[in-house]
């Protein structure tokens, strides 16, 4: 009894070691797929060349990711890139060279990767004076169309709306800003918000523009509507036209004119007409 009693201890110190020895060894096991899943998931977030497609009338593809960076180029609605990094802004990096915003593009769908695209994948990188050449060609050609879609995405930036306004009665209000947000809250685009702007309010030296801060002739039984500031009239107007328009199926400018100004039948061409000669000016900044 004694000699068992004297050989316990060494015993339970031997089963302690063969313990520790299988807890040390299945850590570094796990430590070790730990690893390695790491590296894997790593792997996963190496870019690789992905088509899309353009959604927006024209957009430009920038030097940087970043609205106020130089414009390299124009692309059509349709235009099929190749993006090979999706960046944390939300912006899209092509192939090549240049930049695009990834809220008006999308993944082609298969059907459009089996047919021919309409320009080639990676994008041609031009000068900005033969890109805003290009660009005014193409705008004339809309101009003509009856089918123009005012929900959709304009690619200003507050500094493009600035050289808009500079030298009317437009400029100095901060109304940049509340335009951009008008298109990213209500989808209504920018060109086409300026336009009728400026119509209503002719460039904002019109009486009711300076003594009711009303920029789009709105009103109501009672008259002009007053608002406390510009901005809060172009506020207003992405509301109004997002429901009482866009929401009811009005979404060409022809639709909207009908409705917007039953007396004036040229409301229409004017509109168009002043969003061309603004896309131009865009385009020289």
């Amino acid at each position: 009894m004694l000699r068992i009693r004297v050989q316990r201890p060494y015993v339970n110190v031997l089963y302690a070691v063969i313990f520790f020895g299988i807890v040390f060894f299945l850590g570094n096991a796990f430590a070790d797929r730990a690893s390695a899943g790491a590296l894997y998931a790593a792997d996963l977030k190496i870019p690789e060349p992905v088509p899309y497609v353009t959604t927006a009338y024209y957009l430009n593809v920038r030097s940087a990711s970043s609205a106020d960076s130089k414009i390299i180029d124009v692309v059509e609605k349709g235009t099929q890139l190749t993006v090979v990094e999706k960046l944390s802004n939300g912006w899209l990096k092509l192939d090549g060279k240049g930049y695009v915003h990834g809220g008006y593009a999308v993944p082609a769908p298969a059907k459009t990767l089996s047919a021919a695209p309409k320009k080639s994948n990676e994008v041609k990188i031009a000068s900005v004076r033969s890109s805003a050449n290009k660009a005014a060609k193409k705008t004339a050609k809309v101009s003509q169309s009856s089918k123009y879609d005012v929900k959709s995405v304009s690619g200003l930036s507050e500094s493009d709306l600035q050289a808009m306004f500079k030298g009317t009665d437009l400029a100095g209000h901060g109304l940049e800003k509340a335009i951009l947000d008008v298109e990213s809250k209500y989808g209504i685009n920018a060109y086409f918000t300026v336009a009728v702007m400026r119509l209503e309010s002719g460039n904002g030296s019109s009486g009711i523009s300076k003594k009711r801060n009303n920029l789009f002739g709105l009103n109501s039984s009672k008259g002009y509507l007053r608002f406390e500031t510009k901005v809060d009239s172009v506020e207003k107007f992405g509301q109004l036209i997002s429901d009482n328009y866009i929401g009811k199926g009005y979404t060409t400018i022809e639709k909207i004119g009908k409705k917007y100004c039953p007396p004036n039948s040229k409301w229409p061409s004017l509109i168009k007409s002043m969003m061309n000669s603004d896309y131009k000016k865009a385009q020289a900044v």
